[in-house]
């Protein structure tokens, strides 16, 4: 009675507003925050490994995933944390900070001029830089993944057990604010966002329901687990009867309403582990696609394929929740949960099929580059007449007056000899790099090579030239640029154009949303329904290990695979997962669909525990009347 009270007391203090605690607003704005940061940090991320911290695609790649895989165990540490230590608010506020901390870290790593000691755009020491975004990136594992668990579990502490219909309204509005969130990140910079997070969430302390932490589940199901595990060691001989399950040899030292809960669990978990090869696909938007998007072309379209992931999803999970669904069921057929997950694991593939044809494309319009063994050079002539170059031992180029050879020619050796028809003969020897290309300037005059600056003074003119994705040029300034406004500028180019189109991209996006739809979301709708309700953070637990493992993969894959060729890997990809997807559908044949609370029922009625779940339900129903009672009284004040 003295803990009944208490209860109502603390819920009396309670403010609502339609019906919903106000606390719960300040939840929703602070995972949109908090996501928008995460998920405008994570869409450069391994943009900035390629292209400022100069790494190649594998290692750029193996980085990218090492750091999600983080990020999705970390959230076991902060749920023992929760519920084991700090209780879920106060682990919020500090893995913020740390969240915030890193954040900032993470940015400082990106400025250049702290070791740009020259200032010519490169830094001096990339050490300090890679450690420095290094401890960010860990510090932001550690806050984004160790709230995870908590925030959704904090605002679903702020209602009542009859606000049954209000919660579920609130994980809608959540898992919508998730994906705004990822939405709005790739349009508008995140610069303040985490900072905003944390403020947002403070401000609302005062009308938060705080529970004290009350021990974690996850480590009694693990101590549970190693005990029939020791226990069924101990007594492995076969003079001891066997056992129905392996776990009832935990029935000397734990209750049997909680062997029935693990083994339950444990059914669920044994489908989890074919599951990872799914998330090693769907991560790689982040990677590989970001990285196949850098070899081809659009404006317009580059913003749209960095958007097109959220929107498909606020637009497919109704659509197939209100539309598809319903109607695969009134034509009579069985499209079970575990049905609807093989069927997304193929939709996954496919999408990598999708990703290996665009990348055929795109590798017939990319340049040929050097083996390693191999050397590459472009000559370009700013001479006034055409001239004749000779390349021991036996390669003759002709080059019009400020132009250049017709591409890049290809040598095995790299000592070479260049000799020019002019009167006299120049001849000239150079070395090359191995792995590298090269160009060769012949100046106007042989033996004066003459720099010219533009400058804004009394002398300046403008000159201006539209860019294409991944093309290079060199330009050719001749001391006459002045006096003719610029137009004796010449452009040579290096490196065509990206012009495989980044809308190509489209069709795997819808593919791979269109999987994660029916695979992620139906996945967890199946787990929790097939689990008693004080086990499913330890089924979360397992879900997050899951994609934790599946980017792990991906980072073997990218650095002991080497395929020479990135359609491959992507045929690889695909068609491991349809491998995985047959072995998946062969174990959900045989899965039997249970009634966790029915098996609950049945457990406590042989240890004879109704008269105890009377008594909850009573307590329950006299909670409900006093709330019913204190919300009339706001609407009353309301009017």
């Amino acid at each position: 009675k003295v803990q009944h009270s208490s209860a109502i007391k603390k819920k009396k203090g309670r403010r609502y507003c339609c019906g919903y605690p106000i606390s719960i607003f300040f939840i929703v704005v602070n995972e949109f925050c908090e996501r928008f940061s995460y998920y405008g940090m994570r869409a450069v991320l391994v943009l900035y490994f390629r292209y400022f911290l100069l790494w190649d695609d594998d290692l750029a790649t193996s980085i990218y995933h090492a750091f999600v895989a983080l990020c999705y165990l970390t959230p076991i540490l902060g749920a023992i944390i929760a519920d084991s230590w700090l209780g879920k608010f106060k682990t919020i506020i500090y893995l913020s900070i740390v969240y915030a901390i890193g954040q900032v870290t993470m940015a400082i790593s990106t400025i250049h001029d702290i070791t740009d000691a020259n200032r010519d755009g490169t830094p001096d020491n990339f050490t300090f830089h890679i450690a420095l975004s290094m401890l960010g990136l860990i510090l932001i594992a550690l806050g984004t993944g160790g709230i995870k668990p908590c925030v959704a579990a904090f605002g679903g502490d702020q209602f009542q057990e009859h606000q049954s219909r209000q919660l579920n309204t609130f994980f809608s509005v959540f898992y919508l604010c998730i994906n705004a969130g990822s939405l709005l990140s790739t349009l508008i910079t995140p610069l303040k966002s985490v900072a905003s997070t944390l403020m947002v969430f403070i401000a609302g302390s005062g009308m938060y329901v705080k529970t004290d932490p009350e021990g974690n589940i996850m480590w009694s199901v693990c101590k549970c687990i190693g005990f029939a595990i020791k226990n069924r060691f101990r007594h492995r001989s076969s003079s001891y009867p066997k056992r129905e399950h392996w776990m009832d040899w935990a029935n000397e030292k734990y209750d049997k309403l909680l062997i029935a809960q693990i083994k339950m669990v444990l059914k669920v978990l044994f489908l989890y582990i074919p599951l990872p090869m799914f998330w090693t696909l769907f991560d790689q938007k982040g990677s590989r696609w970001t990285l196949q998007a850098t070899t081809m072309s659009g404006d317009f379209v580059s913003i749209l394929i960095s958007t097109v992931n959220p929107i498909l999803i606020l637009t497919l999970v109704p659509i197939m929740d209100r539309l598809i669904f319903p109607l695969i069921q009134k034509c009579g057929l069985n499209f079970s949960p575990l049905k609807r997950m093989t069927v997304g694991m193929l939709f996954a593939a496919m999408a990598f099929v999708s990703a290996a044809l665009v990348q055929i494309e795109i590798d017939k319009t990319l340049p040929n580059f050097p083996s390693s063994s191999e050397s590459q050079l472009k000559v370009v002539n700013t001479y006034s007449t055409t001239l004749n170059v000779t390349i021991s031992p036996n390669e003759h180029l002709l080059i019009e007056s400020f132009g250049s050879s017709a591409d890049y020619v290809t040598f095995d050796h790299q000592d070479i000899t260049v000799s020019l028809n002019t009167n006299p003969v120049i001849t000239k020897a150079f070395s090359l790099i191995k792995g590298g290309r090269q160009t060769l300037i012949i100046p106007s005059d042989p033996t004066v090579m003459r720099d010219f600056v533009l400058r804004h003074g009394e002398q300046w003119c403008e000159f201006s030239r539209k860019f294409g994705f991944g093309a290079s040029y060199t330009f050719l300034i001749p001391s006459t640029v002045f006096s003719d406004d610029c137009e004796s500028i010449t452009e040579v180019e290096d490196m065509k154009p990206n012009s495989v189109h980044m809308a190509l991209q489209i069709p795997q996006y819808f593919l791979i949303t269109t999987g994660e739809v029916m695979f992620s979301v139906t996945g967890l709708q199946f787990s929790y329904s097939q689990a008693p309700k004080n086990m499913k953070s330890v089924l979360q637990a397992g879900w997050l290990c899951t994609n934790a493992v599946g980017n792990i993969i991906v980072l073997i894959v990218a650095e002991l695979g080497k395929l020479p060729k990135q359609w491959a890997e992507y045929l690889l990809f695909a068609s491991l997962l349809v491998a995985v997807s047959i072995i998946f559908s062969i174990m959900a044949y045989f899965y039997t669909y249970i009634d966790p609370a029915e098996i609950e029922a049945q457990v406590r009625k042989e240890q004879g525990l109704e008269p105890e779940e009377m008594e909850k339900e009573t307590l329950e129903m006299e909670e409900k009347d006093e709330d019913q009672k204190n919300e009339q009284g706001v609407k009353q004040t309301k009017i």
